[in-house]
């Protein structure tokens, strides 16, 4: 029964991952950023629907990867925040949903203490409490992130909220303490579709976004 358990919760949060990078250029990053992997700048800060001749073909990218519903939003935050890069929010938020997952996978708990906040955080560590209790080990893959897409935005009182949705897919296995496989298989994928919303205080140094809130679906 622990192990059933066990299973269901690491299904239920199986896709939680995210970040640091996310859309902040300053030049005076902190060493614990993310690397963003986008290939050279980002032809302006516009989000999608607002006109630019001579975009970059990395900045239409990063325009058709947001949601008519979260195009006011954006423009409220590029207003709040001038240094706020579409593009790179997003190169920067693929490459934390995968850090943030393995982290959570190997039960390494500093890097997810630095890139969630702390009622995320909590849920990830119980989960790996109760994992590392009953002896078990997860050997999952991230397989690959077919989309990433911003569905929200919006700034409260200072705050700067931005929820992203992936679609991906996984490859999940559950080892006992012996290594025997009791859950999941390496060779079959898994796709997973997550809502994840990051959170930064816009009126803060540190240029560093966390993972604030999952959703399933």
């Amino acid at each position: 029964m622990t192990v059933i358990v066990v299973l269901a919760m690491i299904f239920a949060l199986l896709a939680l991952r995210l970040f640091a990078v996310l859309g902040r250029r300053t030049g005076h990053e902190q060493q614990r950023q993310l690397p963003t992997p986008v290939d050279g700048p980002v032809a302006n800060r516009a989000p999608a629907g607002v006109p630019n001749d001579g975009r970059a073909a990395g900045q239409r990218a990063a325009e058709s990867a947001v949601s008519v519903p979260a195009q006011a939003g954006l423009r409220a935050l590029i207003a709040a925040d001038r240094t706020f890069d579409v593009g790179q929010f997003l190169g920067g938020a693929r490459s934390a949903y995968g850090l943030i997952l393995e982290a959570f996978w190997k039960g390494d708990r500093e890097t997810l203490k630095t890139f969630c906040e702390q009622d995320v955080y909590d849920a990830f560590e119980a989960a790996i409490t109760q994992r590392e209790a009953d002896g078990l080990v997860l050997d999952n893959k991230l397989v690959r992130i077919d989309n990433a897409n911003i569905v929200d935005a919006r700034v409260d009182n200072g705050v700067a909220h931005v929820a992203v949705t992936f679609e991906a897919d996984l490859s999940a296995v559950t080892r006992d303490k012996d290594g025997q496989v009791v859950a999941g298989s390496l060779d079959d994928a898994i796709t997973t579709v997550e809502t994840w919303t990051f959170s930064r205080d816009l009126r803060s140094r540190d240029p560093n976004w966390q993972l604030a809130e999952t959703d399933e679906g």
